[in-house]
């Protein structure tokens, strides 16, 4: 388990911007102290949510703990509770000696960039972010690794097996709000589905997103679950039985809202596997489209310590195990074992290069 860190609240600082020109200095790889100790102190600071979210947070600190498992040390953690702590938490793990700090999230962005301004002996890994200015132009820092995925080749997947197991030949999808972390599975999803029509000679239709004028069924938000449901009624008066929502845990609107309708549908998740995130609901769930984050944050913290610090984003992909698909679970008994097949044969295709899922969101 990991050791949380009792973090008092720091006041927010007026960060004045620095130019950087060197990498952080970054201990030896294998480095050992006096004692014969490993050098090397990993650390992480969750979002808003805590490490306990069975999602996110927890997942990537994981990744964190089986790191420092492997180097012989102990993960320190520290958690956040509201949005004003982030700069705290961080604060107090530079002071804690940590040599790599991972922070959770693009909510925790802007708060690793001040950081890692202020203090350029200490190396950042940003989950599923970058770094911007203030005005949103893209920053790099020698110091902040950017751990990026791409899931519109594991959506493609979900979307090639969604029309495949569609009984009415539509399906649907929409979002919390349109940011390129969310579109990127849309754009994704959308691909699948014309692969599979491409493959089958078939006319399975996406409502919800159109890939080429970037547009389409968006929440506003990824806490209004009265929305969520509206829209997913919508969708499924339309005669869509299988719907993607990109909006964090408002998949649990759907699921209801097809609960309420009677109708044998399902739901796809994103960013974990929503049957274990949510196991009450695993009938509704086909699949979810995942990004591995246990398996970034590991091989992130590894690489640091084993070949010093790299600034080059890592981006997690269906070849080197970032993103993926989950099990069907409970849908596996309903599908064809030949679609099955041929889900993973278009894995093998994207992982070769042979068949390209291209999104403008992709990192």
């Amino acid at each position: 388990m990991f050791r949380r860190t009792p973090l008092a609240l720091i006041g927010s600082t007026t960060l004045i911007a620095l130019a950087l020109s060197a990498c952080a200095a970054a201990p030896e790889p294998g480095a050992t102290d006096d004692a014969g100790a490993p050098d090397f102190l990993p650390c992480a600071v969750s979002d808003l949510t805590g490490f306990d979210d069975n999602d996110f947070n927890e997942l990537t600190f994981a990744g964190v703990e089986e790191a420092a498992a492997e180097i012989g040390v102990e993960a320190r953690g520290a958690e956040s509770s509201s949005e004003d702590q982030y700069t705290g938490n961080i604060g107090t793990l530079v002071d804690e000696g940590c040599d790599l700090i991972v922070t959770v999230g693009f909510a925790l962005a802007n708060a690793t960039r001040d950081s890692a301004l202020l203090n350029e002996d200490v190396n950042f890994a940003l989950i599923d972010s970058t770094v911007t200015n203030d005005d949103f132009s893209p920053l790099e820092l020698p110091n902040v690794k950017p751990v990026l995925f791409d899931t519109a080749q594991a959506a493609a997947l979900a979307g090639y097996v969604a029309a495949g197991a569609s009984t009415t030949g539509v399906v649907g999808t929409y979002g919390g709000m349109p940011f390129p972390s969310v579109t990127v599975f849309m754009d994704g999803f959308q691909i699948g589905i014309e692969h599979y029509n491409e493959v089958h000679g078939t006319d399975v239709r996406l409502l919800g997103w159109d890939r080429e004028a970037q547009n389409g069924l968006f929440v506003g938000s990824f806490d209004d679950q009265l929305q969520a449901k509206n829209i997913t009624l919508g969708l499924l008066d339309q005669g869509a039985d299988i719907v993607m929502p990109v909006a964090g845990t408002l998949f649990i609107a759907s699921i209801e809202a097809v609960q309420e309708k009677g109708t044998d549908a399902a739901i796809i998740g994103v960013n974990s596997d929503t049957v274990i995130t949510a196991p009450d609901y695993s009938a509704y769930i086909l699949t979810s489209v995942m990004k591995n984050l246990t398996t970034a944050s590991r091989e992130v913290t590894m690489a640091s310590f084993e070949g010093g610090f790299s600034s080059d984003p890592y981006v997690g992909t269906l070849d080197n195990g970032g993103v993926g698909i989950a099990p069907f679970h409970d849908w596996e008994s309903k599908l064809d074992p030949a679609l099955i097949a041929e889900v993973e044969e278009l894995k093998a295709a994207i992982i070769s290069g042979e068949f390209v899922v291209d999104s403008p969101s992709s990192p």
